[in-house]
């Protein structure tokens, strides 16, 4: 073999090789799809309006979610996925929501309290007749023996008296005059009369009209006390006030 011809042969044998190798490298293969996102995570809110009330009260539960597929409320059961609901809890209730879709579930809750009325208030009590309010605000006076001056202290007897009946100007009245045991019939009549009289006209300078006064004297004939001693007789030197009916 020539020298020309042996180059022509290692040619082709080199060119063969190069060949034979590119033939023979290992493809890369393709990279796989990407996964699919995770479905989003559902979201949920609840709350009452009002959240307190009284017992026997409604309150409005609303709620909205997303990405939820089912939804419930305990107490209530199974609800939309957002709404308004009306309940009446007869004690303090905490509501739980569980909204529940592909990417999991979420609780959200709302709490309720229930409040007692007040207790109803007392009957009113019965109301006095104008007997009973006279015999309790109109009260009588007393006289030092032989004397029908007003004392100091019965002068404020009389201002209460006096206060009392203009309040209640549709209320006519009484005054007896009355005395003990001691003296003449006559004298004592005279005497219960000059009593009556002088407590009417302090009651008519303190205000109350005279015509809605009366006198009238019992002398010694109607005693509240029949002792014969000095505190029995102070209790019969009087000037008493009795309603007009």
């Amino acid at each position: 073999m020539n020298h020309s011809r042996m180059k022509w042969v290692f040619l082709v044998l080199a060119l063969a090789s190069l060949l034979l190798v590119a033939g023979c490298k290992k493809k890369t293969p393709a990279a796989p799809p990407a996964p699919p996102p995770p479905p989003p995570s559902p979201t949920a809110s609840l709350s009452a309006n009002p959240a307190t009330i009284q017992a026997g009260q409604s309150t409005t539960l609303t709620w909205t979610t997303q990405n939820a597929t089912e939804v419930t409320i305990e107490s209530v059961g199974k609800v939309d996925v957002s709404g308004s609901s009306s309940v009446s809890p007869t004690d303090s209730t905490t509501y739980r929501l569980t909204a529940k879709g592909p990417g999991g579930s979420i609780d959200a809750t709302a709490r309720v309290t229930v409040t007692q009325p007040p207790p109803p208030p007392p009957p009113a009590a019965p109301s006095l007749t104008d007997e009973q309010l006279f015999a309790q605000n109109v009260k009588d006076i007393y006289y030092d023996y032989d004397k029908y001056d007003v004392r100091t202290a019965d002068q404020q007897v009389l201002q209460q008296n006096a206060s009392f009946l203009a309040a209640h100007p549709n209320m006519t009245f009484t005054v007896e005059g009355h005395c003990d045991e001691r003296g003449s019939t006559e004298y004592n009549l005279a005497l219960g009369d000059n009593r009556a009289n002088s407590a009417k006209q302090m009651l008519v300078q303190l205000g109350v009209p005279a015509e809605r006064i009366r006198t009238i004297s019992y002398g010694k004939e109607k005693p509240s006390c029949t002792d014969s001693t000095e505190q029995c007789w102070q209790q019969n030197r009087r000037a008493h006030f009795v309603l007009a009916k």
